[in-house]
C-alpha cells in the first residue's frame, strides 16, 4: 500500500512491521514523531509491544540494552543532545553484543541552540561498535529500519538508521508500505543465541580480566567486518521480496567520471539533480553514496572511487582541528591503494543550511579548477560578515 506519511512515521510503520516487544522512550526534537506514533499503537492494540516512558535518554538505552538482553526484540530512537547522553551505554549495547536498533535523526549540537540538521551528533558515535546506515529518503528509511532488526539479529550487533532533521523527517513523500504478512516472511520472529533465563541463570557482562577481554573486543571487530557481507544478503533478499534495493554504496555515472561527488543522506537528491545537469553539459561527473558508514565499505571505497581524477565529499559535520568526517574516512580508506586521486573535503549545510544545486555545482567547479585542495577543509557557504562579528 502506497502512503503518503512523513520520514519520522515511514520508522515507526517499519519498527510496527518488525513486531518489536520493547520500546523505550524519551522525546527529542526531530525525532519525537517516531516515538509518538509507536506509543498509540501500543495503546490502540496495532502493536502488541511494552512502550517504556523514561525519565531520560540514558535511560531509554538501559532499558533497550535490558530488554535484548531478555531477548525481546528491542527499539528507540534519540537526535543530538539526547544521543550525546546515551554515550556510554552505546559502548555498553555494542560490547554486549545486544541487536538493538534505534533510529537517529540528526540535529546538530548546540550551542548555539539548534533543532535543524547536522550529521556531527551521530559520528561521534562512530567508535561505540554500532553499525550506521544514512538514509536518502522515506522509502529508504522504512526500507532500512526493516533490514536493521534482520542484519543487527544476524551479526549481533547493535545498529543505527540515520535520517537528516527536517529535509526527510518532517517531509512527507509517497512511500510503499508493505503488508504484515510479507514482513513476517522477510523478517521472523527473533531468535536470540544468548539471554537472561530464569530457567537456565547464567552471568552476563561480569568483570573481564586482561587475559580476555582483548579475545571479546577482536570477535567484536570481526562481527563488524561480517556486517558488510551479511548486509548485502539481506538487501539482495529484500530485493526479491519487496522489489526494492538499497545497496551500502551506490555509483552513478562513475566509470569514467572525472571528478566523482561523495554524499551521504538528502543532500545525494539534489546531487542526482545537478549530476544529470553537468552531464547535459558534457561534464565528466559522477556521485558515490555511501549509505554504509560502519562498518566501513573500504573495498567499495577504492574500487569506485580510485580511478577517478579528483574527489569531492560534502561533509553536513566537523571533526575540529580535523575536518569533515567523511572525506577523513574516504581518504583513510584509499590510502594503501597508490595512487589515488586527491580527496577534497568540503564542509556545507551545518545547523540545517540549505544545500542547494547552486551550492553542489561551486564544489563541483571549485574541485575542477583546482589541482589539489589548498587546504585540508573547504568551507563552503560562510556568511564572512558574521565570522569577523563573531572573531571580534
Amino acid at each position: 500500500m502506497k502512503k503518503v506519511i512523513e520520514g519520522s512515521h515511514a520508522v515507526s510503520e517499519a519498527a510496527r512491521l518488525a513486531r518489536v516487544q520493547v520500546i523505550a522512550a524519551y522525546p527529542i526534537t526531530p525525532q519525537t514523531h517516531i516515538v509518538e506514533a509507536l506509543s498509540e499503537h501500543c495503546s490502540n492494540g496495532t502493536l502488541n509491544a511494552r512502550f517504556i516512558n523514561v525519565e531520560s535518554e540514558h535511560s531509554a538505552m538501559a532499558a533497550v540494552i535490558g530488554a535484548a538482553s531478555g531477548g525481546a526484540r528491542a527499539f528507540t530512537a534519540s537526535s543530538s543532545h539526547g544521543l550525546a547522553y546515551m554515550h556510554e551505554l552505546l559502548h555498553w549495547a555494542s560490547a554486549a553484543r545486544l541487536p538493538i536498533v534505534m533510529a537517529e535523526v540528526n540535529r546538530a549540537l548546540g550551542p548555539g541552540w539548534n533543532i535543524w540538521t547536522d550529521q556531527t551528533d551521530s559520528l561521534a558515535q562512530r567508535d561505540t561498535g554500532w553499525i550506521q546506515l544514512y538514509c536518502e529518503d522515506g522509502q529508504e528509511a522504512l526500507d532500512t529500519t526493516l533490514q536493521a532488526f534482520r542484519l543487527a539479529e544476524a551479526v549481533n550487533l547493535p545498529v543505527m538508521v540515520v535520517l537528516d532533521a527536517f529535509y526527510l523527517s518532517h517531509t512527507f513523500e509517497p512511500i510503499e508500505v508493505p503488508d504484515q504478512e510479507t514482513v513476517d516472511r522477510f523478517l521472523p520472529a527473533p531468535s536470540p543465541r544468548f539471554q537472561l533465563d530464569t530457567a537456565d541463570p547464567s552471568a552476563f557482562n561480569q568483570l573481564v580480566t586482561p587475559a580476555a577481554y582483548m579475545e571479546m573486543r577482536y570477535n567484536t571487530q570481526l562481527a563488524m567486518e561480517e556486517a558488510q557481507r551479511r548486509l548485502i544478503q539481506i538487501e539482495k533478499e529484500f530485493e526479491t521480496i519487496f522489489g526494492r534495493s538499497h545497496a551500502p554504496v551506490e555509483a552513478v555515472a562513475c566509470e569514467d567520471a572525472e571528478i566523482i561527488m561523495v554524499t551521504t543522506g538528502t543532500v545525494t537528491s539534489t546531487c542526482r539533480q545537478v549530476l544529470a545537469d553537468l552531464r547535459s553539459r558534457g561534464e565528466k561527473v559522477g556521485l558515490f553514496k555511501l549509505k554504509l558508514f560502519r562498518p566501513l565499505p573500504t573495498d567499495l571505497i577504492c574500487r569506485h572511487l580510485s580511478s577517478a581524477g579528483k574527489i569531492a565529499v560534502i561533509d553536513r559535520n566537523i571533526s575540529f582541528g580535523a575536518g569533515g568526517i567523511f572525506a577523513q574516512e574516504i581518504r583513510a580508506g584509499l590510502c594503501n591503494h597508490e595512487p589515488h586521486p586527491p580527496v577534497f573535503g568540503f564542509v556545507a549545510g551545518l545547523g540545517g543550511r540549505d544545500i542547494t544545486p547552486d551550492t553542489l555545482v561551486e564544489i563541483y567547479n571549485h574541485t575542477k579548477n583546482n589541482p589539489a585542495p589548498s587546504e585540508e577543509t573547504i568551507w563552503i557557504g560562510l556568511n564572512q560578515e558574521t565570522v569577523e562579528a563573531w572573531s571580534n
